[in-house]
């Protein structure tokens, strides 16, 4: 699989200076948390489940959750788990080219239990989503994990999810972020992102995040997301990919802020009806938080909806100008300074350093853009199929 492929070779070739490049369920997970792009949840009761899966991934779409836990109500877990089980039972019989597949349960007796009962299909899953994760739950989870996969002979990577009140809670934020970070490092190679459950972590205060605000504007939780990115996000070689949190409007309602995407970006690419769509959905406040998700040091994004996907991974696309930053600084030995290939920035080696590796690791999966070309000319070819 490969980000973009969607598009069409001449557009490809007009739009990225370099390509992005394929990937696949097998690859390093280093390289598969990056390649995650936008997550799509998907309720696993959905009765076209199979077909909703297929389109997705013709669609963009890289990587899918089928939601065993909030997403569907207490009492539709055994139909939803029956549904999943026949639904990619059709996709191995069609032989389908799908996404990565994570399934996101509620108790940790499911993974073993749905691996059995899937057959031949379980080969189509690429892991587990865990729920509410905290050391003195969390532990179970994995050792579920480590045994189905000890099983199968399948690997089987995991998604903790930070939300339960545990890492909301200031007088328990810090040492419960550190028992999880020291319960990661135990089974480090299984382990491929950290999640952030941000309704979970809103709901500890009894707050929604309205769509004219972004999750960085919810101070209570913006300070749960610092904190995650300080314990569990470090470059230090200690830390995870951290996603960033669910985007979870895609219909505006009545606005009491101006649109959030200035005008002249699309004016200058005669794209000013793109822009009226994004607002008309809402999207212009999902591209503003996906602006502060990149500037706070996540990466990709869970969102719930098909059309939240362009928007994220056209943000994804590493710029021409990042690219010739960060290449600049990997060719430097020994540190210093120096202005930037664009003349408009001080570049310097060592402090700089890291930010530009993890760059060119997005760079790989979701290329870099032609010189010249805009988020408006990657959004608007993103969203075309």
């Amino acid at each position: 699989m490969r980000h973009f492929d969607h598009i069409d070779a001449a557009r490809r070739k007009h739009l990225f200076y370099r390509h992005p490049r394929p990937f696949d369920r097998h690859d390093d997970p280093a390289v598969l948390a990056v390649a995650l792009g936008a997550t799509l949840y998907c309720p696993a009761t959905r009765p076209t489940l199979a077909t909703d899966i297929e389109r997705a991934g013709q669609r963009g779409v890289m990587s899918l959750v089928v939601c065993l836990e909030d997403a569907i109500g207490d009492d539709e877990v055994e139909a939803g788990e029956a549904n999943m089980v026949a639904q990619l039972g059709t996709l191995l019989k069609r032989g389908a080219d799908v996404p990565l597949l994570f399934v996101r349960v509620r108790d940790p007796r499911q993974i073993g239990d749905l691996l059995r009962r899937l057959g031949g299909a379980a080969a189509l899953v690429s892991g587990f989503v865990l729920p509410k994760f905290t050391a003195a739950g969390g532990g179970a989870f994995l050792d579920a994990l480590e045994d189905a996969a000890d099983r199968t002979g399948q690997r089987l990577l995991a998604m903790p999810v930070i939300e339960s009140p545990e890492a909301v809670y200031a007088e328990t934020r810090a040492e419960m972020l550190h028992d999880v970070a020291r319960l990661l490092a135990k089974h480090r190679p299984r382990i491929l992102a950290v999640r952030l459950g941000a309704t979970d972590m809103s709901a500890a205060y009894g707050l929604r995040r309205p769509p004219d605000l972004t999750i960085y504007d919810i101070r209570p939780v913006a300070g749960v997301i610092c904190d995650v990115v300080n314990i569990l996000g470090r470059a230090d070689g200690t830390g995870y990919v951290v996603t960033g949190p669910v985007w979870e409007y895609f219909s505006a309602g009545e606005r009491m802020f101006k649109p959030q995407l200035r005008q002249s970006p699309f004016d200058a690419q005669q794209a000013a009806p793109l822009r009226q769509r994004l607002i008309t959905a809402d999207l212009d406040g999902l591209i503003r938080e996906v602006h502060l998700d990149k500037a706070n040091g996540l990466t990709g994004k869970t969102v719930i909806h098909p059309s939240h996907v362009a928007a994220v991974h056209a943000l994804s696309v590493v710029t021409h100008e990042e690219y010739c930053d960060a290449a600049d600084i990997l060719g430097v030995t020994g540190g210093g300074a120096m202005a930037s290939s664009y003349a408009n920035k001080m570049n310097e080696a060592k402090p700089h350093r890291a930010w530009a590796r993890r760059l060119m690791l997005r760079a790989r999966v979701f290329g870099v853009a032609a010189e010249g070309v805009t988020f408006v000319e990657l959004l608007e070819a993103a969203g075309s199929r």
